[in-house]
């Protein structure tokens, strides 16, 4: 669940540059979370339009869904290969 050590060599098969490749986890991580809020956002907005205000959710061990952390999330998706990415500078 947490984020593990990660290794320079590992990161440089990716790319050269280290700085690239944090920032490039680091948009990714992001991207990750703005998913995560416009999908609580949407579920509260369906929640919404059934006039369901009086009723709030408390969060219980049986109702709680833990998540990978996002930086977990995008340091795997970098390190796997799974991210695609462009440099802006390079294509002008």
């Amino acid at each position: 669940m947490g984020l593990e050590p990660l290794s320079i060599r590992q990161m440089e098969s990716q790319t050269e540059d280290v700085f690239e490749a944090v920032t490039v986890m680091a948009q990714r991580a992001r991207q990750v979370m703005q998913d995560r809020f416009l999908d609580q956002a949407m579920k509260e907005g369906l929640e919404s339009e059934y006039e369901v205000y009086d009723e709030v959710e408390e969060l219980t061990p049986e109702n709680y869904e833990e998540k990978d952390k996002v930086t977990t999330v995008a340091s795997d998706e970098f390190m796997t290969g799974d991210l695609v990415w462009k440099n802006a500078l390079e294509e002008e």
